[in-house]
């Protein structure tokens, strides 16, 4: 089975990239929506307990910790410490059950593939990517977004120009839906054929 890792920085169009493939047949998780899931369940208590004030419902109140965090940087650390083991045992879950489904290729899709430096738990990196000024209007025109928050976030994810360096993979979703499908659609073609020569 071919894990491919799909990822690329805030803006880039990963999520609707991710919906393509998925569009496709093949099986996707999404540590986004993992962490979504976790926020209002496994994990609220655990992130209240180290962060007072930001779960007191039972639910993570994500803006409540996106101020903590803008406040206290240093936290980032704590809190990836309770989330990414939780992420990973979902992940898990989901390779067992498509190992055992017989599936020949599954999509993980990992924002921070690079940025946790966990590049080896797949076997083909994928990097959506854009030029800077189309992903700034993405971003900028999200609700709640400034430039002081954009700027913070890309000061801790790996730089575009990098993680194209790195990837088996670029879509360049710059240019249009019509277009990332037909790259998508060229990358799943071509692992298939991989699948069926044996490589």
């Amino acid at each position: 089975m071919i894990k491919i890792g799909l990822t690329g920085s805030i803006g880039m169009g990963k999520s609707t990239t991710s919906d393509m493939f998925k569009a496709l047949g093949m099986p996707v998780i999404s540590a986004d929506e993992t962490v979504h899931q976790l926020y209002s369940g496994q994990a609220a208590a655990l992130i209240e307990a180290a962060f007072p004030g930001t779960a007191p419902d039972g639910v993570v109140d994500r803006e409540a910790l996106s101020q903590h965090l803008m406040a206290r940087p240093d936290d980032f650390k704590r809190l990836e410490a309770i989330i990414h083991p939780l992420v990973r045992a979902r992940e898990q879950e989901f390779l067992d059950q498509a190992t055992a489904r017989g599936e020949p290729m599954v999509l993980l899709d990992i924002p921070l593939l690079f940025e946790t430096g966990t590049t080896d738990r797949v076997d083909v990196i994928v990097v959506v990517s854009c030029a800077a000024e189309i992903q700034r209007q993405r971003v900028m025109a999200r609700p709640g977004m400034t430039a002081e928050k954009f700027e913070a976030i890309l000061s801790r994810q790996t730089p575009d120009a990098e993680k194209r360096k790195r990837a088996d993979y670029v879509i360049d979703t710059g240019q249009g839906l019509a277009s990332a499908r037909n790259q998508v659609a060229e990358i799943v073609a071509e692992l298939s054929n991989t699948l069926i020569r044996g490589e």
